[in-house]
């Protein structure tokens, strides 16, 4: 965290390219633009770059009252889905020279390039801009090798032969890159993957590639598929009515398990009076969506060959997700809305991308809604160190 005499430096020096003033929130993409930028640390300054808000351009103060509202609205610019990868970024109140500012720091990005909104922004000099190829280029080659996460890991043996490039074309590219900059786009098909983080500087696809888009994801990611079993009671140890596994890429596993969980919802009349009839489900399917996309995007795929295992007993179904919690997600704050991390960053990218996510963070609030509304029983939230386990009880 910066000092109050960093800030001071900052706050006064109008030609500097690691600040940018606002004198209030009446233009919020212009402050995510700037994040954005920041993240990409295309000067290279290995330094945080900072956005004060209540600031004049001339690092005047604009005496903007700085509440908890205003704070929370610029935490909520990092988890919006909006800014991939997620940026790393605090936000705080602080008082320099007198003026009472909001403070938001974010450090360089170890995974460049950073998109708003499929534009990749950077600060040339005390301007940003969207970055020209070269610069994207260069973006891209800063990335880190070493301390990657699992999901950006090149997989060796892998190439390009072993992914569906028409999905990536046709599906994949037309929802992460503007349509404008994409209309103008006269990049290599390996560029294209690089500067979306799938591909290593060799052009080798990483773990996530081979999840997102590969023809045949187990054969590289041994865990990386769904079993799915529907019990005639309530042990493991009774008949099974119906078992499968489901595999593939992403977008196709998770939509055919979609089918199986509408498949086997029961829907029952509840009469309220001698002209009202309320339909229920026995389990809500967006609850249920919601807790098997989180399970598969924050499970582990590097320590255990194990599948994300959904079972369907006759008064509940339980949702085992390998790996335990992970990062600042701990069993006091488990579910807590805009609580999260992530040791898959990209394959949280994509189910943003493909729209399997509409926000980060809000998964298990999502589904407790959904299931307080139609009156099931509160979920049951159950870490250990090496597994999740998530039950979700019948409508009575």
């Amino acid at each position: 965290m910066l000092s109050d005499s960093e800030l001071a430096v900052l706050l006064g020096d109008v030609e500097s390219d690691r600040v940018e003033r606002k004198a209030s929130l009446n233009n919020a993409d212009r402050i995510r633009e700037a994040i954005c930028a920041f993240a990409n640390d295309l000067p290279e300054h290995h330094k945080p770059g900072v956005v004060l808000v209540g600031a004049h351009d001339d690092g005047s103060c604009a005496h903007l009252p700085i509440a908890d509202a205003l704070l929370r609205t610029l935490a909520d610019m990092r988890s919006d889905g909006n800014i991939l990868p997620l940026p790393v970024m605090t936000v705080q109140k602080r008082t320099v020279g007198g003026c009472e500012l909001a403070v938001v720091e974010v450090q360089p990005s170890l995974s460049p390039p950073v998109r708003y909104k499929g534009r990749i922004w950077v600060r040339v000099g005390p301007r940003r801009a969207i970055a020209s190829a070269e610069e994207e280029r260069r973006l891209t080659e800063k990335r880190r090798a070493a301390d990657l996460p699992f999901d950006q890991r090149p997989v060796q043996g892998a190439s390009l032969d072993d992914l569906d490039l028409e999905s990536f074309r046709r599906e994949y590219l037309p929802a992460a890159v503007a349509a404008d900059v994409l209309a103008v786009n006269g990049r290599l098909l390996d560029h294209q993957f690089a500067s979306l983080h799938f591909v290593s500087p060799d052009g080798t696809p990483n773990a996530a590639a081979l999840l997102v888009f590969g023809k045949d994801p187990v054969s590289w990611v041994r865990g990386a598929y769904l079993q799915f079993a529907r019990f005639d009671g309530g042990e493991i140890t009774d008949p099974i009515r119906n078992q499968k596994e489901v595999t593939g890429p992403l977008s196709q596993m998770l939509r055919q398990l979609d089918e199986i969980l509408e498949a086997n919802i029961s829907v029952a009349a509840d009469v309220r009076s001698k002209v009202t009839e309320v339909r229920y489900p026995d389990y809500p399917l967006v609850a249920l969506q919601q807790l098997v996309r989180n399970a598969v995007l924050h499970r582990t795929y590097e320590t255990t060959n194990a599948p994300v295992r959904v079972y369907w007993f006759t008064d509940r179904i339980e949702i085992h997700s390998p790996g335990g919690l992970y990062g600042q997600v701990n069993r006091s704050n488990f579910g807590s809305p805009g609580v999260t991390d992530y040791r898959n960053p990209l394959l949280a990218e994509a189910m943003k991308v493909l729209g399997f996510v509409q926000r980060f963070g809000m998964g298990i609030p999502l589904a407790r809604r959904e299931l307080e509304k139609n009156e099931n029983p509160p979920l049951i939230l159950e870490p250990a160190e090496s597994h999740v386990l998530v039950t979700v009880r019948s409508r009575k």
